[in-house]
């Protein structure tokens, strides 16, 4: 499945009010990335691999993302793209370590 496909598909189950739009998908995504950190973190507490259910929320994540970038008017293979290009121009200067957006 290519990540457009999928972002059209998931609107079909996105049920927020659009003057929520942007907010709505972003806070989501926030939440859903904290659960992402909070199963990790109980690995490391309670020495229990639970990979499934990692898994399963990055599923979630992968949604909050495709709401959000649909709401931006971004298409998810482009934002893909996008991202490795900008990772490669990195790599190639020799700047993937470091800090800032525009190194």
């Amino acid at each position: 499945m290519q990540l457009s496909d999928y972002q059209k598909a998931a609107a079909f189950t996105a049920i927020y009010p659009q003057e929520h739009a942007i907010l709505y998908p972003a806070l989501g995504l926030a939440g859903e990335a904290g659960e992402v950190a909070n199963k990790v973190k109980k690995m490391i507490r309670d020495n229990n691999t639970d990979l499934k259910a990692i898994a399963a929320e990055l599923g979630d994540v992968l949604w909050y993302v495709a709401a959000l970038a649909r709401d931006l008017g971004v298409d998810l293979d482009d934002l893909a793209n996008d991202n490795l290009n900008k990772l490669y121009d990195r790599k190639e200067r020799g700047k993937l370590q470091g800090n800032g957006d525009t190194r």
